[in-house]
Formats: C-alpha cells, structure tokens, sequence
C-alpha cells in the first residue's frame, strides 16, 4: 500500500477485514439458494430472540447512553443512539413486517424470445456482500441484518464507538440465532473492534465487499463517497424544505410543519427549512413562528421574515435568543436540533430554484391546494421524495411499507428514496437456447 491513508491503516487490519467480508461471500453463497420459507423463519426467530433478550440490548445501551451524555453529545444525537426496550421490540416487529414482505430474489423483471428463438430472462438476484458504515444508530444494525437476510444478501457492519456496546449485544443474538438455523454467522459480521482502521479498511476492500452505504452526518457520508475503492450508495443527509404556498391552508400547515420539525429532531427526514410565499407571509408567519418557538425551536430568518416576525410582537420570541438573522451557511446546514432556517420568497420558481441549489436530494414538501402549483412542485424539484400537504417525516421505509429500510438514497443510480428488500438486488441475465449460434 503505497497512498498515506493506507500507511496509516496496518496491514494486518486490511487482511482482517478482507478475510470477514470473503467468509461473508461464502456464506451468502449458501443463503442465495436458499427458498424463502428457510429466509423467514430465520427472520422469526430472530425476532423472537431479540425480544427475548431485549433487556440485555438496553442495558448494553445504558452504558453507551451514559458515556454518550458524559462526552457531550446532543440531543438529536441522544436520541438516535437510544435503543431501549420499547426501541428493540419495534426493532423486532420490523423484522417480523420483512418476513412477510415478497422475496424479490429470483422474480422475473423482464423475459421475450429473440428471432433465432434464444429465449432471455433477466431476474433478481442478491448483490453480494453489503458494507455499513454507520454511527450512533443501532437500530441499524437489526434492519441493515433482516433486510440482508431475506434478500439473500451478506451484512458488513462498522457502527461507530458511540454504541459499540449496544452493536455487540444486538450482533450476537442474531449471530446466535442465524448460526442455530444452521447458516453460517458470518452472514452478518462487524469491524468494530478495529475502529476507525476498520471503516477504512471496508473502503479499501474492493473485490471483497460488493457495495458500500454509509448512514449518519454529512461528515461521514462524504468522507466515504470521497474516499472509497468500493462502489457507494450514497444516503441522505437531509436539508429538508417545506414549502407554503400562496394557496395554502393554514390550519394544515402549522400541524405539518410542527411535526416535521419537531417529532424527532435528530433524523435526516426532519424538516430543516421553511420557505413561504411573499402572499401569505405577513398573515402566516407570526403564527407558524409562534407554534415554532412555543415548540423551543429557534429560527434563522432571512431579512424579510425577520422584520416580519420580530413585528408581530410573539410573546415566544426572546430578542435574539430564538429569532436570529439567517447567513448564507444557514441554507445549507443541515442542523440535526430545533433549528429551522427560515426564507420569505416571492414566487413557485424562486422557491424551487432555492430548493433545488441548496437541498441534498432527500425530502421536500409543499403546502399548497392550487393544483398547478402542486404540479409544478413535484415535477421540477429534484429530490428523492416530495410530499404534498404531508410531513416530510414520513420518508422512511418502514411507513412506506418496507419493514426497515438499508437507507435513503439520495443519489439517481440503482436506487432513490427508502432502500428496501428490491433495492438490495440487481439483475442478471439468462439466455435458453436450443443450439443458436451468433452469424
């Protein structure tokens, strides 16, 4: 290894982690073949195990919780990481949800006879061995395992120091459990015990790991786009818009634009930036500002939506406290805290041209009744997902019907938005013929 990122990472990592992910593709081998029956009662079983030993993920998860909260990290942060009793049981219906979906591996996308009679067939097939590299989300490792499992797929998991504990606990119950069905456990396996040397290794591992996708930070999803050998699918940091339009009602915006900000505040489907039409801002402002702030959520307003709000005279509004004057970095922060950037702009076009230069694919959403505009919205904005008169929080493979979800692709190849069960497949094709050969 020649470049400095490699010489600082030890060889004997590299050759560690590339001997996982080959042990990985040996047993994925075996679990392709295997029929769907087999792929869901492992999921079940699964599921029962974690329910049954959902006391032990929590505890684990106490400790990583405490040393998260000694070490300062915040809020939204806190939140992600925490996976207590109730966290694991929803973790444990999600699996159940994915073993009653269909197995995508081996359905037909396309078939037909060419002239000469060589019949083709392309058809679904697993994608081999799938990387993570995620961090204080440990719900990700029991969605990333399900939905590998039952698409036949192997799991390479690096889920960061913050919940280090909580991974191990959670990774050998389902290691159990896969290896008590008799599949080899080495279907899901893990690199956290070479820390960061094993996250660089996994982008390194070209030829051993088939894919890679990185979920967290803007910091750690670039960091893997920029520096990976391993081909990526890139997920969705989320500087998410909503957008209220001329024609819109009031009464449905405040409670969408509450919830989409407010619910949870540390996920990427949270909405980051309110943009509203210069028509209503005076009459909608003062009250969407208000149910913001009462909601402790500070807002960085452009001139105009400041002097707007800073008139009303909102009994929530404490100076600069939670009323502050936007910069041009606000547009493109993705703020993970009760933080909304707020935009007054005077036309659809504007607000999708501002959209569009400063979101990062993932979700926006508009509040509008005018149908053109709703049309106009959902065709020109470029992102993975738009709703219409909805919260941006339901982006989420499992409100989408997915059990769990790999992620939210905010690129434009292979996959975009929730990444479920076909989502972890590609194609393959097969020729049948009768003796044909090429004139």
């Amino acid at each position: 290894m020649t470049n400095s990122k490699e010489e600082q990472m030890p060889q004997t990592i590299f050759d560690a982690v590339c001997a996982k992910a080959d042990a990985a593709a040996r047993a994925q081998q075996k679990l392709a073949r295997a029929d769907t029956e087999a792929k869901n009662e492992l999921l079940g079983a699964i599921a029962d195990a974690l329910d049954a030993r959902a006391d032990e993920i929590a505890g684990a998860n106490e400790l990583d919780m405490i040393e998260a909260r000694e070490s300062g990290m915040d809020a939204g942060k806190l939140d992600r990481l925490r996976f207590d009793v109730p966290r694991v049981a929803a973790a444990a219906t999600g699996v159940r949800h994915v073993a009653t979906l269909p197995d995508p591996i081996g359905e037909i996308v396309r078939g037909y006879h060419l002239p000469n009679g060589l019949r083709l067939q392309q058809e679904r097939v697993p994608l081999g061995v799938i990387g993570m590299i995620y961090e204080a989300r440990p719900n990700v490792t029991v969605d990333v395992a399900s939905l590998c499992l039952k698409s036949g797929n192997a799991a390479m998991l690096r889920g960061g120091h913050a919940a280090e504990r909580t991974n191990a606990a959670t990774l050998a119950i389902i290691r159990d459990t896969i290896a008590a069905h008799g599949f080899d456990p080495s279907l899901v396996d893990t690199v956290d015990e070479y820390g960061r040397d094993g996250a660089t290794a996994m982008m390194e591992a070209r030829g051993h790991i088939d894919v890679l996708v990185p979920r967290g930070g803007t910091g750690l999803i670039q960091a893997v786009v920029r520096n990976s050998k391993v081909p990526v699918i890139e997920t969705g940091a989320g500087n998410v818009h909503i957008y209220v339009d001329a024609s819109a009602d009031l009464d449905k915006a405040i409670p969408i634009i509450i919830n989409a900000k407010t619910q949870r505040v540390g996920v990427c489907n949270a909405a980051e930036k309110l943009i509203i039409h210069r028509d209503v801002a005076e009459r909608y402002l003062p009250a969407i500002a208000q149910a913001l702030t009462e909601a402790n959520v500070e807002l960085h307003a452009d001139e105009t939506s400041y002097d707007i709000i800073n008139a009303a005279d909102i009994d929530a509004i404490d100076g600069d406290v939670n009323l502050i004057h936007a910069t041009d970095e606000d547009w493109d922060t993705e703020y993970l805290a009760l933080t909304m950037g707020v935009k007054v702009v005077d036309s659809l076009d504007e607000a999708i041209d501002h959209i569009n230069a400063h979101s990062t694919g993932h979700t926006e959403s508009i509040i509008a009744e005018d149908y053109s505009a709703i049309e106009e919205f959902t065709s020109r904005i470029d992102s993975a997902v738009v709703m219409v008169n909805a919260s941006t929080r339901f982006t989420d493979g499992g409100v989408f019907g997915f059990g769990a979800e790999l992620g939210i692709s905010t690129q434009k190849m292979h996959a975009r938005g929730p990444m479920g069960l076909r989502e972890m497949t590609t194609t393959k094709w097969i020729g049948y013929g009768t003796g044909q050969v090429r004139r």
